[in-house]
């Protein structure tokens, strides 16, 4: 149970820069998680297990990737009660992101727009993080490659989200996925394929047919190879963007059944100002995340479980700002949800909230 109400700390935390406010939080949560102080912000999981693409998720609701993009705070963010956290998006090498000012709030929206550009300490320094985490030392103690049963329910899952460097020129962007894949996969849960961030030139180039087609064949392969090294089937994951037409999710539905991947991450943020026209900032370059994704996700969500049919795996995410939107994601077709600016706008409360009303209503 929680001791400090986030609305207590939200009105602190939204006076800082957005940017501050974030590596604020996570340098905090960095420090505090597996002390007696995690206490702060920790809440009993609400126990919903669901069976996905191999993997018992412990309840539908997970953290987004985007906000620990160096795996540094893995324990501490499970520690609110959410069922899996995906962290990243980490590329092969470090690299800055693009110039800051580069994270804006919206706060008459409920949203946020972000240009980070992939910032993240590279692919070494993730992994040596992951491999740091308490989560990864419980399984290793345990002695199987299998997550270890760390509760009386079943243990949090962890996903971890791969692109590629700025630099590497977009017909290269598979090299870059190859690599990021063959470090990462020991450590996974599941691997989420990251190609809809509208903050990487070119990257969403790479949701078109062709390039879907090259780059997903290329993943199924290197896989299988991964598969015989390391005694185990990872599950690949896409993240798709929320900027697409009905005729374009259909080819990305067809393509990733073709190539045998395991599920669908819909939707990452959008590149449309209609839902907040005339606030402050809204015209800043990025993607906008928080409420104003949220029927463009269903959307997207809907369209892709009509595709795809009732057993591919879909994790809703976008927009997420109470626990009725959770439910919503899951009524227009998702299996789990994940949250982010909802996280920001509402604090870990949110998360015990949408899992318990998703377990009643479904």
């Amino acid at each position: 149970m929680s001791l400090v109400p986030y609305a207590l700390a939200r009105p602190f935390l939204f006076s800082l820069d957005p940017e501050t406010a974030h590596e604020l939080t996570l340098k905090s949560l960095a420090a505090l998680q597996g002390t007696p102080l995690q206490l702060a912000f920790c809440a009993g999981r609400v126990d919903d297990p669901i069976e996905l693409a191999g993997l018992t998720f412990p309840n539908r609701v997970g953290l987004a990737a985007g906000l620990d993009k160096n795996a540094k705070c893995i324990d501490g963010l499970g520690a609110m009660g959410f069922g899996f956290v995906e962290v990243g998006t980490v590329t092969p090498l470090a690299q800055p992101g693009n110039p800051k000012p580069r994270m804006f709030r919206l706060p008459k929206a409920e949203a946020l727009i972000n240009r980070l550009g992939f910032n993240n300490e590279g692919l070494d320094a993730f992994i040596a993080n992951v491999k740091r985490s308490a989560l990864y030392q419980q399984r290793q103690n345990a002695g199987t490659a299998k997550p270890a049963d760390t509760s009386k329910a079943s243990p949090m899952l962890l996903g971890l989200n791969i692109g590629k460097n700025a630099a590497t020129p977009i017909e290269n962007a598979t090299d870059d996925y190859l690599a990021c894949l063959e470090g990462i996969y020991p450590y996974a849960d599941y691997v989420t394929i990251n190609i809809s961030s509208p903050n990487t030139k070119n990257l969403r180039a790479l949701q078109s047919d062709e390039a879907l087609d090259g780059l997903l064949g290329a993943l199924a392969q290197r896989r299988e190879t991964l598969v015989t090294q390391h005694g185990k089937r990872t599950p690949i994951f896409v993240k798709i963007a929320p900027d697409l037409d009905e005729t374009q999710v259909g080819l990305i539905a067809a393509t990733l059944q073709r190539h045998g991947m395991d599920g669908v991450i819909a939707t990452n943020t959008t590149l449309s100002r209609d839902a907040v026209k005339g606030l402050a900032h809204a015209e800043e370059t990025g993607g906008l995340s928080g409420a104003p994704v949220l029927e463009m996700s269903n959307r997207i969500i809907t369209q892709l479980r009509s595709a795809l049919g009732k057993n591919f795996p879909i994790i809703g995410v976008g927009g997420i700002l109470s626990a009725e939107d959770a439910v919503s994601k899951i009524r227009a077709g998702a299996d789990v949800v994940q949250i982010y600016t909802g996280l920001i706008y509402k604090g870990p409360t949110l998360v015990k909230q949408a899992a318990t009303l998703i377990k009643k209503t479904f």
